[in-house]
């Protein structure tokens, strides 16, 4: 029986060359399975045609749009997961998902290969083949830029021989991955890190020192979830596309970084998350009003360790199941309204209330109508102070001072 490859394919030269490339050397049946995370682009029929034209014996397209923004974007949200404290997981939340489709394309059409275009230098080759591992184990991989040493210069040569319906003239001076949740740019000049971005790499967002007027939106959550924004009723989907479209207008969320790539390199990446970065700003105030203070002080620490996990390719491991377990429940009282206001680059939180506040103005008040009993707190702050004012003493006594 001939084996059939499951191709992650994105329509672009190295997936398209890679189906007949693929077939030669492996003798099977290719089959591409493009998934839509928000990337935008090319329409999705047009791209399941080239895939056949390029000779593949079945092409699949998966509008997976809902179910990324509910399923892993919002987990992000929730954890305010910022990878190095800036960075919003944008590609490496799309990878568990395609994964995923990429599993149930295998055991649909009789699939023994999987095969995506990840370079053996970064970090989506990791994504890739540690999910698969633990959904798929049985499914063997292929990854011909890393495998094979598949150059750029290479698949051109080859689309040109085999006259595939590609386009191999226009070269992007940057590579680029985007979807819902934001958009990644690399390489180029961008690899001198002495270079300045240049305002026509970026897309999501408009230049936040253009002068314009601010905006000034409200959302509404519910047990950490966006269920509305200025009053109106908002799936996860249509909240994170609204705000991309609102926040991006201000030019809020770019990112200029370097970052500890998995596999032990340094990389300098340039992002542009505006909802994303917009929504976690308002998410992160909200805890601030409704999150007691131990649960709040320890659930930074499982967000930084969530956000690495995901980072690091582990969306299906133990730690990170019981982490989002934790942070189910450390968010049902997470529910109320955060005020933003997006202007100049920035999302600013002007405004929060909500039912499930323990924000209490009688004890927090300095002014009439203070409910907070001052005098217990001398005996407090001695207790508190005791530990360090006994070590003191013990020092000074051993010192001889």
């Amino acid at each position: 029986m001939t084996e059939r490859v499951i191709l992650a394919y994105s329509g672009g030269l190295d997936t398209s060359v890679a189906i007949p490339y693929l077939a030669e050397q492996t003798g099977a049946e290719i089959i591409a399975v493009a998934v839509d995370v928000g990337q935008g682009g090319e329409d999705l029929a047009a791209i399941r045609q080239r895939a056949l034209d390029c000779g593949a014996v079945e092409s699949e397209v998966v509008d997976a749009r809902d179910e990324f923004a509910a399923d892993y974007c919002l987990p992000a949200m929730r954890a305010n997961a910022l990878y190095m404290d800036r960075y919003p997981l944008v590609s490496a939340l799309s990878r568990p998902l395609i994964v995923k489709h990429l599993v149930a394309a295998a055991r649909k059409h009789g699939g023994t290969i999987v095969s995506h275009g990840c370079t053996g230098k970064g970090n989506d080759q990791v994504r890739f083949e540690v999910g698969l591992a633990a959904l798929a184990p049985d499914l063997k991989i292929i990854a011909p830029a890393r495998d094979f040493a598949w150059t750029r210069d290479k698949a051109i040569a080859f689309a040109e021989e085999k006259g595939l319906p590609i386009d191999v003239s226009a070269k992007s001076p940057y590579s680029i991955d985007q979807n819902l949740w934001g958009r990644a740019v690399e390489t180029g000049f961008l690899e001198d890190i002495w270079n300045a971005p240049v305002e026509d790499l970026y897309s999501y967002t408009s230049d936040p020192a253009e002068p314009r007027d601010a905006d000034e939106v409200v959302i509404t959550f519910d047990a950490g979830v966006p269920v509305a924004i200025d009053g109106e009723t908002v799936t996860p989907y249509q909240a994170i596309l609204e705000l991309n479209r609102r926040a991006g207008a201000q030019g809020v969320g770019r990112l200029d970084m370097v970052e500890d790539r998995l596999v032990g390199i340094k990389s300098r990446e340039v992002y542009e998350a505006p909802g994303a970065i917009a929504l976690i700003a308002a998410h992160q105030e909200l805890e601030a009003v409704t999150v007691e203070r131990d649960l709040a002080r320890f659930k930074k620490g499982v967000d930084q360790r969530w956000g690495e996990l995901v980072y690091d390719g582990l969306w299906f491991s133990p730690l990170k199941q019981a982490l989002d377990a934790f942070i189910d429940d450390a968010q049902q009282q997470v529910s109320g309204e955060v005020r933003l206001t997006l202007h100049g680059g920035r999302a600013t939180v002007t405004g929060r209330r909500s039912e499930a506040s323990l924000y209490d103005f009688g004890m927090a008040t300095y002014d009439t109508g203070d409910t907070f009993d001052q005098s217990l707190a001398k005996g407090f702050v001695q207790l508190w102070g005791l530990p360090s004012r006994m070590a003191a003493a013990r020092d000074a006594r051993l010192s001889g001072s």
